[in-house]
């Protein structure tokens, strides 16, 4: 037994238990998942696809926009899937590696959908602050600076992730409590000293999500203290609204992601099948939401979209 205190014992596979709680239920509940899936990735393909092929639109809110679409099929692709083979086909193992991959992806790219939303924050700021100086502030090669680099700082920080999670033991445990391999919920199952792995994960999380959210406030605190200056109702309606709109998009993605973060530490109260229902449709209602509320609320979208679907 000396031996595996220097080496770290693996299991080759671990088990997924879908929602905790509810296995008799996730057979049907798999149905409405599935839907808010096909949604997502049609509704997130069609976003991209017309911000590629109209010129007009390259412009960088568009370009954030095409930017969150990609993210939200990463993200939602990355779970749901497998997701559906646990509730449909009751395969509920996944290598240990595939599941480092896919905790992999799910933060990374969680931290990316963090980063864009404070990116489309930041281009309406200066878009209804400074309107005469947006075009040269924002330029496409400011756009794409901060698209890479939102996905870097993502890759930075999570890979460690993997990296402490790989030199844990396991023992016997192999079951994750979970739809999908989670950083806590993996951490969870290892025996020894985790206290590195928890500490990390609550550093980034309050890294990126901190520094993400004050941004964001504080650029629509700024838009709306403008807004109010403006002579006109009908210009304070239009930005009160696209503000609103955003609003329920950054609202949909952090708080069931504050929720599933801090039920993890200190929601011993909160059942786990509510827990785990909240993180699945975390990674299932923005992606849904986003291309709805923003193609919807955006005129030029809007009017691509029609044409679009006129066409075929």
């Amino acid at each position: 037994s000396s031996l595996n205190f220097t080496t770290p014992s693996h299991p080759p596979t671990f088990l997924l238990a879908g929602i905790p709680g509810l296995e008799k239920e996730q057979f049907w509940i798999a149905f409405p998942f599935c839907i808010m899936y096909t949604i997502a990735v049609l509704g997130n393909i069609t976003l991209l696809i017309i911000i590629k092929t109209e010129p007009s639109l390259h412009e960088p809110m568009y370009l954030f926009l095409a930017m969150l679409a990609f993210t939200d099929l990463v993200l939602s692709t990355s779970t749901l899937p497998k997701m559906l083979g646990i509730f449909w086909l009751g395969s509920r193992e996944i290598g240990f590696l595939s599941c480092l991959a896919q905790l992999f992806f799910i933060h990374t790219f969680s931290s990316v959908e963090s980063g864009v939303l404070m990116a489309m924050a930041l281009d309406r700021y200066f878009a209804i602050c400074y309107p005469l100086r947006h075009s040269s502030i924002l330029s496409m090669q400011v756009v794409v600076a901060l698209g890479i680099l939102v996905l870097v700082r993502g890759v930075l920080l999570v890979s460690p992730f993997c990296f402490l999670l790989h030199r844990l033991s396991f023992c016997q445990h192999h079951v994750i409590s979970h739809s999908y391999c989670e950083h806590m919920a993996v951490v969870k199952l290892a025996c020894g000293d985790t206290r590195v792995n928890v500490i990390y994960g609550l550093f980034v999380a309050f890294v990126v999500t901190g520094f993400d959210i004050v941004l964001i406030f504080v650029s629509y605190t700024m838009i709306l203290r403008v807004v109010m200056r403006l002579s006109s109702t009908d210009t304070q309606l239009k930005a009160v609204s696209t503000c609103a709109s955003h609003a329920c998009v950054i609202l949909a993605f952090y708080v069931p992601a504050l929720f599933t973060f801090l039920t993890h530490r200190f929601g011993q109260s909160v059942p786990p099948h509510v827990h785990i229902m909240v993180a699945n449709l975390y990674l299932l209602v923005p992606p849904m939401l986003n291309p709805i509320i923003y193609g919807v609320r955006t005129k030029q979208l809007c009017e691509k979209m029609v044409l679009l679907f006129q066409q075929k």
